[in-house]
């Protein structure tokens, strides 16, 4: 990828982030204050954490575009531990104290996304998981933070509510990683308003279950987003009256 595509397809992928933080601001700023402190989609975590989190996140890739403009190499995260006690220390503030967090944390990274210059989106960074990505790839992060974590919030944004180009990159991602992961059983995924067919599981001939539906609601439940609803699931021929019934589980994303 050449340096002005790379810096073509950052500032495409960073108009997409801050319509989905926008969304995400007017979501959260409609939240009750109490609700702060109550249960998010994520077990042992309030919507306090979610927040807390994805103000965190927007920080720590402040630090990666910095390592890309100035080739100083600067940790997403100063340490594992680190990551978590910034989320646990800002979980149980008031909802006006999260929402300015937002903000300010979003506006940071954009401000700082602005001043890379077009060879600096092909820098290799180092994600705190350890593995190497080109900077360019770094506004997706954030936008798949972004639009996963406002799902994870509980608060009325579903996986019907993404981007059809953000569900349908992220089916295709989550297609692939769990084309081969362990336990997943033969399954075809057929996602029919984007026209696409993923195969899963052992390549033993044809597989006995097929998962239908729209690549939302697909990529709702690849994604543990969502529990099927809204898809048609065919095992050994025949439509299973509830879908979650028979569903497979799946690994965690990472």
């Amino acid at each position: 990828m050449t340096e002005t595509t790379a810096a073509r397809t950052a500032a495409d992928l960073l108009r997409a982030v801050e319509e989905s933080t926008e969304q995400l601001l007017h979501g959260v700023a409609e939240l009750k204050p109490e609700a702060v402190h109550e249960p998010s989609a994520l077990p042992g975590w309030t919507r306090g954490h979610v927040l807390a989190h994805l103000s965190r996140n927007a920080d720590s890739l402040v630090n990666l575009l910095e390592t890309a403009r100035t080739g100083v190499d600067i940790p997403q995260y100063a340490s594992a531990e680190a990551r978590e006690q910034g989320i646990r220390d800002g979980a149980a503030r008031p909802l006006d104290e999260h929402l300015a967090d937002l903000r300010a944390s979003h506006r940071r990274f954009m401000e700082t996304a602005a001043t890379l210059p077009d060879a600096a989106w092909q820098v290799q960074l180092r994600h705190r998981a350890g593995y190497l990505f080109p900077a360019h790839e770094l506004p997706w992060k954030r936008l798949a933070e972004v639009e996963y974590h406002h799902v994870d919030l509980a608060a009325g944004h579903t996986p019907a509510h993404w981007p059809e180009f953000f569900a349908t990159a992220e089916f295709l991602k989550l297609s692939d990683v769990f084309r081969t992961a362990e336990g997943v059983p033969a399954m075809l995924l057929i996602a029919d308003d984007a026209g696409l067919r993923e195969r899963l599981g052992p390549d033993l001939g044809e597989p006995a279950l097929t998962v239908e539906g729209p690549v939302r609601a697909l990529t709702g439940w690849l994604s543990g987003r969502a529990d099927g609803d809204g898809l048609q699931v065919h095992l050994g021929g025949e439509q299973a009256a509830d879908p979650r019934a028979v569903l497979p589980r799946l690994p965690a994303m990472a």
